[in-house]
């Protein structure tokens, strides 16, 4: 089977861009045809060509027809159905809030899924897909990279954080906090600390505590570590026994993260840490949550999409055309508003600048100097009291 996958971009090291990655492989391993298409290559591309797997930028590269699309992203598999005017396609939700995975609405696009639940009610909530077209796939982990560690310690002696979100001006600042209360050492690790990793699969064993969410929490847990949930969108519980059931389906993600982001929460969880537990929780995702089982999944659809479409009607190209205009319609009102927004982003970063540089003119002024002179000899004269703003450490 000739399977096209879409993504907007195989470039950085993230979320969807590893998703397309390890299913390309797993369905070329079942003696599959996988073609991923993406308009910006990087490093992500380089690793799927590396492992046999046909990447292009132009779909006038494909001489073939796909048997199949299978579309993240809307822009992307727009792009490609409108390119493949006779081929069924899927499309696949990874996130609930981003715009580019807003779900296009098409008539070759015969079935919607979804990776949790906030992203299943997106699509019927806020797209309107019938109920009976679309389906949770849950996020996978490749069990032969994340191969499970030793035996944890009675008590945790290193922690992780594995973002790509997190840096000093998310949320390493409470996690760190937390950490040293505990006695903990912690690393970072993720694109925005500026320590991205291209084979965490050697790294998270390391850790006896990883600090994470979604797929990259999946990861982990695979390991065999125990799991915060946690990231700049705030913080959720360890993952345990007594709450994995429930938050798998929410894949470790945005609806789990309901704590604020500070050291006593993450104290908290923290200390809830128990290593025959996380045993127990690493065993259960290890049977649960293998790549394969999603490969059979999705395959078993894509045979069903096949079969329903070569039994309807030829294409109804005006249908197909207003479905077009429509999807037009709505792209120019949300990329108005993107517009919009970062309009407001650069006058505000302009107000700054502005105020950046009255504040050094009133500091640079003759004024000024005469003030911090002032306090100075005040300072001398009767002693420490309250100081002045911009005057360092003087007080008048």
């Amino acid at each position: 089977m000739l399977i096209l996958i879409t993504n907007n971009t195989l470039a950085d090291r993230a979320g969807t861009e590893l998703y397309v990655r390890d299913l390309a492989r797993g369905f070329l391993n079942r003696g599959h045809t996988p073609v991923a298409y993406s308009s910006r290559l990087g490093e992500v591309a380089n690793e799927l060509g590396a492992a046999g797997v046909r990447v292009v930028d132009d779909l006038e590269m494909v001489t073939d027809p796909p048997d199949i699309i299978h579309g993240h992203h809307h822009l992307d598999t727009m792009t490609a159905v409108l390119h493949f005017p006779s081929t069924p396609a899927i499309f696949l939700c990874h996130g609930s809030t981003p715009w580019e995975e807003g779900a296009p609405q098409f008539p070759r696009i015969l079935r919607y899924l979804a990776v949790d639940h906030a992203c299943r009610d997106r699509l019927v909530i806020d797209h309107e897909i019938p109920q009976d077209r679309v389906r949770v796939v849950l996020n996978f982990v490749d069990l032969e990279r994340f191969k499970p560690r030793g035996k944890l310690p009675d008590r945790p002696q290193r922690a992780l954080i594995f973002s790509n979100q997190a840096n000093e001006f998310t949320y390493v600042p409470a996690v760190r906090a937390a950490c040293e209360n505990s006695g903990l050492l912690l690393d970072v690790v993720g694109r925005a600390s500026g320590n991205a990793c291209a084979e965490p699969e050697a790294v998270l064993g390391n850790y006896d505590i990883i600090f994470a969410k979604g797929r990259s929490a999946l990861e982990a847990l695979a390991v065999g570590t125990a799991v915060v949930l946690c990231d700049a969108a705030g913080a959720g519980p360890m993952v345990t026994t007594s709450n994995v059931a429930q938050l798998r389906p929410l894949n470790f993600g945005i609806r789990a993260l309901r704590e604020a982001l500070n050291a006593e929460v993450i104290s908290h969880e923290i200390a809830r840490y128990d290593p025959t537990n996380a045993t127990t929780v690493s065993g259960h995702i290890r049977a649960t949550a293998g790549r394969d089982e999603v490969i059979d999944e999705l395959l078993s659809l894509y045979h069903e999409v096949i079969d329903e479409y070569s039994q309807m009607p030829e294409p109804n190209r005006v249908a197909e055309q207003r479905a077009v205009a429509a999807y037009l319609r709505d792209l120019a009102a949300r990329l108005f508003q993107r517009d919009h927004a970062m309009q407001r982003l650069a006058v505000t970063e302009n107000e700054l600048e502005v105020t950046r540089a009255q504040l050094e003119m009133i500091r640079n002024s003759r004024t000024w100097r005469m003030v911090t002179r002032y306090a100075a000899m005040k300072q001398k004269l009767l002693g420490p009291v309250q100081s002045i703003p911009g005057a360092p450490h003087e007080r008048v």
